[in-house]
């Protein structure tokens, strides 16, 4: 079963730093995009940054210049290093894959388990 493995969250104080790390577990195939969102408590779920594979990535505004996503294709993995942290960055934030092309068939829209990153002092 192809899933996606998220780590790294937790608990940090305002212009604090935290790595976000997604794996892909049950094939050696790697997704065309791989992504990080998030959801806030109340808000919808928002695109936080995007990378595809072997192109450059895409960042929400919000994050601009304090994010960076990054995969590690030989890993089949990405990473969200988070920078100068904001109370507003505070959510759970899930790993997507849009497409594994494997052998046995194509799998669509994966998402992570999720992990919670909390922003407060």
């Amino acid at each position: 079963q192809v899933q996606l493995v998220e780590s790294g969250g937790g608990l940090v104080q305002p212009g604090g730093s935290l790595r976000l790390s997604c794996a892909v577990s049950g094939t050696a195939f790697s997704p065309d995009t791989m992504a990080w969102y998030r959801q806030a408590p109340g808000k919808q779920r928002e695109l936080v940054a995007a990378v595809s594979r072997g192109g450059s990535p895409n960042y929400a505004d919000s994050v601009k210049g304090r994010f960076t996503i990054s995969r590690d294709n030989p890993k089949n993995a990405v990473y969200l290093q988070m920078n100068s942290l904001k109370p507003e960055d505070t959510a759970v934030y899930y790993c997507n894959a849009d497409r594994i092309g494997t052998p046995r068939g194509t799998y669509r829209d994966i998402w992570g388990q999720g992990t919670l990153v909390t922003v407060s002092s």
